[in-house]
């Protein structure tokens, strides 16, 4: 079965407040780091899955991220999907 790799990019809504980016930006300045006016803190989730195909792939690391990555109230998700099944051939 072919094995597929992802990386599920997770990050905060526009609209939710982000204390850690904000102390992590604050600390950035301290450093003597200047001109960072934004920054915002998020997640990568590496998965590797054996599915059939890639829309099978595709469909589970979707229901994944939906429903146990990220929280669909305060987060927004990207889905980066490579197909693994040739490595090594």
């Amino acid at each position: 079965m072919p094995l597929f790799s992802a990386r599920v990019l997770v990050s905060l809504r526009p609209s939710v407040l982000d204390p850690a980016g904000e102390a992590t930006r604050a600390a950035a300045a301290r450093l003597g780091v200047d001109g960072v006016s934004k920054l915002r803190i998020g997640k990568a989730v590496e998965v590797e899955l054996e599915a059939p195909d890639a829309h099978t792939a595709r469909a589970q690391l979707e229901l994944l991220s939906d429903r146990l990555l990220a929280n669909p109230v305060i987060e927004n998700w990207t889905l980066e999907l490579k197909d693994d099944s040739s490595a090594g051939a």
